[in-house]
């Protein structure tokens, strides 16, 4: 197997190929669904697998997922009413175009750098 070094002597921590490894350890993602997070713990291992090639590329893209310790990790932190306020003024500052300070339904694509009116696109008004 082209990615299995348990013992850490080839990419330094332990590395696993995909679906290899063992229990007790999970990613981020599977840490959130259990409602726990890796409160700063060390990563454990790894999980290293070839990725998809881009386009008109002959060189595949080498993935990296890293595990944690599950029985090292904490219940996530319950969302406190300060919490959702700091949420709600950080989605709106991204939905407020600096140019003409309107609030949109929509985040501001940060490509144009504010609303698609003020950047020169027509806008369609709702009837």
């Amino acid at each position: 197997m082209k990615f299995y070094d348990p013992d850490g002597t080839e990419f330094g921590i332990p590395t696993y190929p995909r679906k290899l490894a063992p229990e007790g350890l999970a990613t981020r993602r599977q840490l959130r669904a259990r409602g726990l997070r890796p409160t700063g713990q060390d990563v454990a291992a790894q999980i290293l697998w070839h990725g998809r090639r881009p386009p008109g590329s002959r060189i595949r893209l080498l993935r990296v997922a890293y595990l944690y310790r599950i029985d090292l990790a904490a219940p996530m932190r319950p969302m406190t009413p300060g919490r959702w306020r700091a949420v709600a003024a950080m989605m709106r500052a991204r939905r407020t175009c600096p140019d003409c300070q309107v609030t949109h339904d929509y985040v501001i694509p940060t490509s144009l750098g504010c609303c698609p009116g003020c950047a020169g696109y027509p806008v369609a008004l709702a009837a």
